[in-house]
């Protein structure tokens, strides 16, 4: 199993910024862990990919965030970050830390932050 803990979000003016993090605590059971990323699902909408990072270091945006928002991770501390710059009142959303890790008997499986609430006022 994998436990993860987000903190970082907030009520902010459009354009400042927000850096999320999330650090990922894994069980005896847990080989590796892979790509790391957020979500974020707003009011009334699905929940859309915002950015992943593999453990290799490639990075992958949505348009919409390209050039704002940056996701990096320290691997030895199972922890992602997303640096958000430039913050538009459409990024507000209910962000949401996803990791993939791979456990001993091969399974791949999904995992999921509570979530943590970003909130930009115009």
């Amino acid at each position: 199993q994998v436990q993860l803990v987000e903190s970082g979000g907030g009520l902010v003016q459009a354009g400042r910024s927000l850096r999320l993090s999330c650090a990922a605590s894994s069980s005896r059971s847990i080989f590796s862990i892979g790509a790391m990323g957020w979500f974020r699902q707003a009011p009334g909408k699905q929940r859309e990919l915002v950015a992943t990072s593999t453990s290799g270091g490639s990075t992958n945006y949505a348009d919409s965030v390209k050039g704002r928002f940056t996701i990096s991770r320290d691997n030895a501390k199972n922890t992602v970050y997303l640096q958000m710059n430039s913050l538009k009142p459409e990024d507000t959303a209910v962000y949401y830390c996803n990791v993939r890790a791979r456990d001993y008997a091969g399974a791949l499986n999904d995992y999921w932050g509570q979530g943590t609430q970003v909130t930009v006022s115009s």
